[in-house]
C-alpha cells in the first residue's frame, strides 16, 4: 500500500486550513519533531517544537496559522517502505517574530504505522535560518 496519497492529502488539508482533515491522518500517539539534540527546540523556535499525540499536534497548526506563508512548492515526493520524504521550498513572513521572514529548502520525513497513519514527522531544515528568523 502506498502512503503517497495520504501525504498529498495532508498537504492539501494544510493548504486549505483544514486542521481536522490534517489531524485525521495522524496516529493517536504520533511523535512530532522528537529527536535528540534539536537546536531549534533548544532555541525555542515555535514551529519546530516537539509534540506527542495527535491532539497535541494542534499546537503546531496554531503556530503555523500565525505565519504568512508566501510560497510553498513541493519539489518531490519519494517513498520507500513505511516512509515518505517530501522535499519542498517554503518562504514565510513571521508577524509573531517582529515581521522577520525566512526562505528554506526543507525535507519532511513522514513515517507510517501498520494502519497507514502518520506515526512520526521530522523536519530537516537549515536550523540556523529558522533560529535567526525567530530571534532576529
Amino acid at each position: 500500500m502506498s502512503n503517497l496519497p495520504t501525504v498529498q492529502a495532508i498537504y492539501e488539508a494544510f493548504g486549505a486550513g483544514d486542521g481536522a482533515g490534517f489531524l485525521s491522518h495522524l496516529a493517536d500517539d504520533v511523535k512530532w519533531e522528537q529527536w535528540p539534540d534539536n537546536q531549534a527546540v533548544a532555541a525555542g523556535v515555535p514551529w519546530l517544537q516537539p509534540y506527542q499525540g495527535r491532539d497535541a499536534v494542534g499546537g503546531f497548526l496554531a503556530v503555523a496559522a500565525q505565519m504568512d506563508i508566501v510560497d510553498l512548492q513541493i519539489l518531490n515526493m519519494m517513498e520507500g517502505g513505511n516512509e515518505v520524504a517530501v522535499s519542498f521550498v517554503i518562504e514565510a513572513n513571521l508577524p509573531q517574530c517582529g515581521g522577520r521572514s525566512y526562505r528554506d529548502e526543507e525535507i519532511h520525513l513522514w513515517t507510517f504505522n501498520a494502519e497507514g497513519k502518520v506515526a512520526r514527522l521530522r523536519h530537516y531544515v537549515d536550523t540556523a535560518k529558522h533560529i535567526q528568523a525567530f530571534r532576529g
